[in-house]
């Protein structure tokens, strides 16, 4: 399977390298124009110069004009002269009168552009450069051509680019050694916290140390910390969960097998009959607090998120989860009942949830409420938001332990209930969990008990 992981260093080197190359192009090529400009005005001078001095010997524009006359003009053959120099005079129709070259224009190739004229041209395999002026002699235009190889401008382009392109080619060469080394430096605390996440023990989720990252790096360093600090959470909360099922089911276990063995070889009826009643009670137990601590596990940070939550009738939930316990009360000759608004009170959260929460609210008030007593469960709106409560008039919680009754498998000694003591720590995370006020105090009259759970508005 062919690798697409993209290195940072060599995207950047490969970014910077096109970057410098098109910058260099560009400066060769406008230096080039610009000293093909700079090069030609001198020698342009030059040739002007020489094409006047040609037409003063001649006497060009005098009336007198002397065309037989052979002006001095370089042939090439001078070692420090290399371009040979040719002239042409013609008149206005393009027809030679006299000269050593074979320009041959009309006067309508000016285009009525006055003074001297310059142009570009080749001449056996050369490359030329001339110059044409005009003349009125005796009502008649003469145009004089003077044309020259252009070897000593070539040269001289050629020598001011080898200054310009060279140095800047090597300049390139030592900003890319510049960028590539800056890039290493800059990288190098990337490459550290590389090695020390890699270095790491799988359970260590210590926080990663970003004060000598690059800014632009910091953002994605405290999104790993972040995650780190979750999934520290989580595993925390999978630890807990482990340790609280060992510590809570190693009992009831042994115990269970404690029971069945003896009823196995037990030969008296009665004997194995309470051992098999034994069996069923702690079954029963047991099926309970693995459900309780299942509960308790789906309901702690990092179980689950809010993600599923959705809007739901809390009056709703709260009057069919009452009806759900009225069997049991009835049993204890407890009067269970809901009273509260009949209207519609909409809460964000997580049906399951609130439901277990609500379920482990009722059945605690049973547990505790003397048969004969009240229960009742209410839903109200307030300023902050809907409130959820469940009352009795049971024996109450002391003000010394209303704290602590919403620890895991604490339990008030005396209580003469039987029970895993996490109910109630059930309702303090479903609680958190939905970012409600979890709030305990005594009942009406100061006697029993109400629990009341305040949800935000939104």
């Amino acid at each position: 399977m062919k690798n697409n992981v993209r290195s940072l260093r060599s995207y950047l080197m490969q970014r910077l390298l096109i970057s410098l190359y098109l910058l260099w192009l560009v400066s060769t090529v406008v230096g080039y124009f610009a000293t093909i400009n700079y090069a030609n005005q001198p020698y342009d001078l030059v040739l002007l110069q020489r094409a006047n001095a040609v037409a003063a010997e001649l006497k060009l524009g005098s009336g007198h004009e002397e065309l037989d006359v052979v002006p001095f003009l370089p042939d090439g053959s001078d070692l420090g002269m290399p371009d040979r120099v040719v002239y042409t005079v013609t008149d206005s129709e393009g027809i030679k009168l006299a000269g050593n070259g074979n320009t041959l224009r009309p006067l309508s190739y000016r285009r009525d552009r006055p003074g001297p004229l310059f142009s570009n041209g080749e001449r056996e395999g050369q490359k030329t450069r001339m110059v044409s002026l005009t003349f009125s002699s005796n009502g008649k235009i003469l145009q004089l051509h003077v044309s020259e190889t252009t070897q000593q401008r070539q040269a001289l382009i050629r020598g001011i680019l080898a200054n310009i392109v060279i140095p800047e080619l090597l300049l390139t060469l030592i900003a890319l050694a510049v960028v590539w080394y800056g890039l290493k430096q800059g990288l190098r605390p990337l490459e550290q916290l590389r090695h020390e996440v890699l270095n790491r023990k799988r359970d260590d989720l210590r926080q990663l140390d970003g004060d000598e990252a690059p800014a632009e790096v910091r953002p994605l360093i405290d999104a790993v910390n972040d995650l780190l600090e979750r999934l520290k959470r989580v595993m925390a909360a999978q630890q807990r969960f482990v340790a609280d099922a060992a510590h809570q089911l190693r009992t009831p276990l042994a115990g269970l097998k404690t029971q069945s063995e003896l009823a196995l070889r037990s030969n008296e009826p009665q004997q194995k009959q309470h051992a098999i009643e034994y069996i069923h009670t702690s079954t029963e137990h047991g099926i309970r607090l693995v459900n309780q601590l299942l509960a308790l596990a789906r309901n702690e940070p990092g179980g689950q998120n809010a993600d599923n939550f959705t809007a739901l009738n809390l009056t709703k939930l709260a009057q069919e989860g009452t009806l759900h316990w009225l069997p049991m009360a009835q049993e204890k000759n407890i009067d269970l009942g809901y009273e509260g608004a009949s209207a519609t009170v909409t809460v964000q959260g997580d049906t399951n949830s609130l439901l277990e929460m609500l379920n482990n609210l009722i059945d605690n008030a049973i547990r505790y409420t003397a048969p004969g007593g009240l229960i009742t469960v209410g839903v109200s709106t307030t300023p902050q938001g809907a409130e959820l409560s469940v009352e009795d008039n049971g024996t109450g919680i002391e003000p010394q332990h209303r704290e602590r009754v919403f620890e895991r498998f604490y339990r008030i000694l005396g209580s003469g209930q039987s029970g895993s003591g996490l109910g109630l720590a059930i309702v303090a995370e479903v609680a958190k969990r939905h970012n409600a006020e979890l709030k305990l105090d005594a009942g009406s009259g100061g006697t029993g008990t109400r629990i009341s759970i305040f949800f935000p508005r939104h």
